[in-house]
């Protein structure tokens, strides 16, 4: 993938950047507890095929490989994913999980179904635009029941000084009704910013009301 519409060359480069010099902040290489969770909790998800939005430098999308899922993780970092794909061969998982360079908005290089979306913040750092380009692609590529997983910061300032976040009050109005949203656990982002978990299922309407 080589073209990003929702996202400046600038940003791109200042991203990439990072990533080539030192380890972004964000990476902290430890999958959080609420995947743990969903992963291997007493109320685990079966293993299926799960999409890894925003992935990095792959920690995530290992973890759920390890467990038996099929992962696709999706990056416009370059250097992000050469690292993640670095990774996955030293693990021996390189046929559970492939990365892709590419607009998170921009998803229609890929084929459904998926079981499982993950976005650990993502989204909350796109314009209004690509975020109903975002949506669109969850609709089209998440069947009935699968399920969605979001972590955002609610307000925030991002790469480059540019305003990022998410309440639950936009999550609400982006997906519903397109998606049920079965939970939400507020908290704070690096002990300042207040942030929260979104857990979210595809409506079993997909088919009448996707927007895609």
């Amino acid at each position: 993938m080589s073209t990003f519409p929702a996202r400046s060359w600038l940003q791109r480069l200042a991203f990439s950047i990072w990533y080539v010099l030192s380890r972004p902040p964000w990476d902290t290489r430890i999958t959080p507890p609420e995947l743990v969770e969903a992963i291997t909790g007493e109320q685990r998800l079966q293993p299926g095929r799960a999409l890894d939005l925003g992935c990095g430098t792959g920690t995530n999308s290992l973890y759920m490989a390890q467990h038996g899922w099929q992962v696709v993780g999706v990056d416009f970092a370059a250097p992000a994913i050469r690292q993640a794909r670095r990774r996955a061969e030293q693990a021996g998982l390189s046929e559970k999980v492939q990365f892709y360079v590419a607009d998170v908005s921009r998803l229609d290089f890929l084929k459904p179904p998926f079981d499982l979306a993950l976005d650990i913040g993502c989204l909350h750092g796109l314009e209004p635009l690509a975020r109903t380009r975002y949506r669109d692609g969850l609709c089209r590529l998440l069947p009935a029941g699968a399920r969605y997983m979001l972590y955002a910061v609610e307000s925030a300032r991002g790469c480059l000084g540019r305003p990022m976040g998410l309440t639950p009050d936009e999550v609400r109005q982006l997906f519903e009704p397109w998606f049920h949203l079965l939970k939400v656990e507020q908290g704070t982002h690096r002990g300042s910013r207040t942030s929260a978990w979104y857990w979210l299922e595809r409506s079993p309407l997909a088919r009448e009301t996707s927007a895609a």
